[in-house]
């Protein structure tokens, strides 16, 4: 499975922006979908999951209630939908696909896209 990650940006702290990731290769559309994030100097962090089927989804608590994660599977894109964005949500995004879904510490994804910054300015 090959990802591709894109739509981030700069934006001031209390906007949006809505990340792409657009997988291709073999059944694509039957793995479950994330996205992660990483600071310079600090450990890659879990964002938001999705089953392949979209049916469910798992949230990191810094950003439940303002971030959403969907798919659209005839596209074989999974989105990332970033809502009142503060500074400290600025960070390399990366999406990721595994054929089991998880979400949290213990989920590490066996395919990887290359990031895309996101920077939120005060």
């Amino acid at each position: 499975v090959q990802l591709q990650a894109s739509g981030g940006g700069e934006v001031q702290a209390g906007g949006s922006l809505r990340l792409s990731c657009a997988s291709s290769g073999r059944t694509s559309s039957n793995y479950a979908m994330g996205w992660f994030r990483q600071v310079p100097g600090k450990e890659r962090e879990f964002v938001a999951s999705i089953s392949w089927s979209g049916g469910r989804t798992y949230y990191s608590d810094s950003v439940k209630g303002r971030f959403t994660i969907s798919r659209d599977n005839a596209k074989n894109t999974a989105y990332l939908q970033m809502n009142s964005l503060k500074p400290e949500d600025t960070a390399v995004y990366y999406c990721a696909a595994d054929r089991v879904l998880g979400g949290g510490r213990s989920w590490w994804p066996d395919y990887w896209g290359q990031g895309t910054q996101v920077t939120v300015s005060s």
